[in-house]
């Protein structure tokens, strides 16, 4: 019995040898990709912000709804501010040129009286004057006549400044009060959220009576077509992509099933944390329904070679070396490869059997 184990062994090793799986190098078309994960966005596809603080009162929209450019989503708390726009009004109509038309009429009589008198005193003080050359009169009236006619004069000149002055005020006030009223009801309009774009309410971040802030997103917009893939591309690999390229890809969402598209655009500046580029492509034929942020993976085909001869990857020993029928090793020179199959381009050819090394 201890005799038959080392026959046994041996038959098994002949065994293990016999199953490996044999391979004949064959001619077929081969290409090389970069590859690229990313993930679908819609057309005109953005996450949307309020630029004030409060809680939502109420959501005119849910997710799923069409939306049009401008239409309202969402009403956030404004109490404050309908108070600010009210105090806003009040000032605006007290401010305003026809209320305060009253101080420029009296001002308008302080300067007609005091031209009044400055005429009056200015009469007087030639009189005083041809009295004096009459040698009528003393000295000290004729001063006093002086003295009263320049201070009227002086008196109507500050009553025309202070009516020039009061209608700046006036109009400066009244001006200033349209543009805060103007300004609070601008301020009120923010307090609902509208729609950017035409198209469709994808996602919608908060229910009504959670408070917001000018750093929350409230909702995902975007057109119900057009998507694009936004794929990130290591910076080993960017200078090899170019524009038109076409791209094979292949999403969770659809299992099993590969999409073509071509390379659309390509963003010059680097994500420093990530290292890649941005790279966005449109679908030649894309499927019917798409999800916004869907994650996928694809390969931008670089260049593609027909006839070419192939065997599988798993074939190769290390990078050169490849394990022929009879055990024996043989060097290779590879040129092109994929996932699954490397190009030869000598050492082979159509007629070699090859074994596929065991695990």
């Amino acid at each position: 019995m201890r005799r038959m184990f080392p026959y046994l062994l041996l038959l098994s090793l002949f065994a293990c040898k016999d199953r490996q799986e044999r391979i004949h190098p064959v001619l077929s078309s081969i290409s090389e990709s970069v590859y690229a994960s990313g993930i679908l966005k819609s057309g005109e596809q953005y996450q949307a912000f309020a630029t004030v603080s409060g809680v939502i009162r109420k959501r005119f929209l849910e997710v799923g709804d069409t939306v049009s450019k401008g239409a309202a989503i969402l009403l956030i708390s404004r109490e404050t501010q309908q108070l600010n726009k009210e105090n806003a009004k009040l000032n605006a109509v007290y401010n305003s040129a026809a209320a305060n038309q009253g101080k420029l009429e009296s001002a308008g009589q302080e300067m007609e009286t005091a031209h009044n008198k400055m005429l009056n005193d200015s009469v007087l003080l030639v009189r005083q004057r041809l009295l004096w050359q009459q040698d009528i009169g003393t000295k000290v009236q004729l001063e006093d006549r002086e003295l009263a006619a320049k201070q009227s004069r002086t008196a109507w000149y500050a009553a025309t400044v202070n009516v020039k002055d009061l209608k700046r005020q006036i109009n400066f006030t009244a001006a200033q009060s349209r543009n805060n009223l103007k300004l609070t009801q601008q301020v009120e309009k923010e307090f609902i959220l509208r729609s950017g774009v035409d198209g469709k309410v994808y996602a919608l971040y908060k229910e009504n009576g959670e408070s917001v802030n000018p750093q929350t997103p409230l909702a995902l917009l975007g057109h119900d077509a057009g998507f694009l893939l936004e794929m990130q591309v290591d910076e080993y690999d960017i200078a090899r992509v170019a524009f038109g390229q076409r791209v094979l890809v292949t999403m969770d969402s659809y299992k099993g099933m590969v999409f073509e598209a071509r390379v659309m655009k390509i963003y010059p500046a680097m994500n420093d944390r990530s290292k890649t580029f941005l790279v966005e492509a449109a679908f030649i034929r894309p499927p019917a329904k798409l999800f916004p942020n869907a994650t996928l993976e694809a390969n931008i085909i670089i260049r593609t070679k027909k006839n070419a001869l192939l065997i599988p990857r798993t074939c190769l020993v290390n990078d050169s070396t490849v394990l022929m029928a009879d055990d024996k090793t043989r060097i290779i020179k590879t040129g092109l490869s994929d996932y699954n199959q490397v190009e030869v381009l000598s050492g082979l050819d159509q007629h070699d059997e090859l074994k596929k090394p065991l695990p």
